[in-house]
């Protein structure tokens, strides 16, 4: 006797966030097969009592009826506000701000997911996570656009060149799913796929502590930062970059943005279109880094949030300029909540 295994009528719910997505996915279908059925029982009924029953007859002249225009019309509304302001606030809880996350970073590849953990753990094709702990990815393309999709998360986030986005999910459930590109990227879109696997938080660590992990992104960063020169001019004998991250910075066109992890990104590769209020635009870009390695400047500069201004070097060889060479930086950053605007320093940096 051959045994049959039950279809499910969708991907099991593995995460915080797949019963509300769920719900309102079950509350359109259902208003829509009830309005389909309507709408069908309808034009049988007004075929069957409304058709011509002679070539002589004449129908007798209908008026206008104002109640029910109205009423097809109101009431697909209101049904389309239910369902935009229900998604609405689903989406934004799901990109809502997670603290105490867990942060992965994520590069989509013709055609692979390379993903690096924490403290330099790298996988392909598949991610690692904890049962029960809020993962945030930072993601990024080195191509072209990809989609980082796991159904049974109910998560999907298109992956862009020349960015970071971010998406963030709680896995409810240990075992297995399917990690697709949901975005046609190429010749071999089919095989750009992987899995997510969820641990027990014991299995996690005991896991994590037995792959072999290069530098961790902070340690690359650092390298990078010493590496290209960076210490030159945000580095010398005062940690410039700290305090940095989500602080609000003030630009020279008046407007004040908050350095978030893109903020860091654009400042790096393309300096010139966020000068820091009071600075000159002399920083040069930084086209040449792959995207692992802003990643990994981002990663040290956020690091920094623990080292207090003026409180001694940063990490790394720190070589004093020479006569003649952009003096050094040196601003007290207030505290996150305040305007970031840096003092005017002749010959300073173009951008922290």
């Amino acid at each position: 006797m051959s045994s049959t295994q039950d279809i499910p009528f969708a991907p099991i719910q593995a995460s915080t966030a797949a019963a509300s997505v769920d719900h309102l996915f079950l509350f359109e279908l259902s208003v829509g097969m009830f309005f389909v059925a309507l709408i069908f029982t309808l034009i049988v009924y007004f075929a069957l009592r409304y058709h011509r029953r002679s070539d002589d007859e004449v129908p007798p002249r209908v008026g206008t009826h104002y109640g029910l225009e109205a009423a097809w019309s109101i009431i697909p509304f209101a049904f389309m506000m239910v369902y935009f302001f229900w998604g609405a606030k689903i989406y934004v809880n799901l990109k809502k701000p997670v603290t105490h996350a867990m942060e992965v970073h994520v590069t989509g590849k013709q055609w692979m997911w390379k993903i690096e953990h924490a403290n330099g753990v790298r996988e392909i094709n598949e991610l690692h996570v904890p049962v029960g702990q809020p993962v945030k990815l930072i993601m990024s393309s080195q191509d072209v656009i990809h989609d980082f999709f796991i159904p049974e998360f109910r998560i999907k986030q298109d992956v862009l060149p020349g960015s970071f986005v971010t998406e963030w999910f709680q896995a409810t459930r240990v075992g297995e799913y399917h990690l697709f590109c949901a975005q046609y990227c190429g010749t071999d879109h089919s095989r750009m796929v992987g899995h997510v696997v969820v641990m027990e938080p014991a299995q996690f660590q005991a896991w994590l502590s037995q792959a072999v992990p290069s530098d961790s992104p902070v340690a690359a960063g650092a390298k990078l930062f010493s590496s290209y020169g960076c210490m030159t001019c945000h580095g010398q004998r005062s940690p410039t970059m700290a305090g940095l991250y989500m602080s609000r910075v003030t630009l020279s066109d008046g407007s004040v943005v908050t350095a978030d992890d893109a903020y860091l990104r654009e400042s790096i590769v393309n300096p010139s279109t966020q000068i820091v209020a009071g600075y000159p635009p002399i920083m040069p870009p930084f086209y040449q880094l792959s995207e692992d390695q802003i990643f990994q400047l981002v990663q040290y500069i956020k690091s920094l949030q623990t080292v207090k201004a003026g409180g001694g070097e940063l990490p790394g060889p720190a070589t004093r300029p020479a006569p003649g060479d952009q003096p050094a930086m040196q601003p007290n950053f207030p505290p996150a909540e305040t305007p970031y605007a840096p003092p005017v320093i002749p010959g300073g940096s173009g951008n922290q």
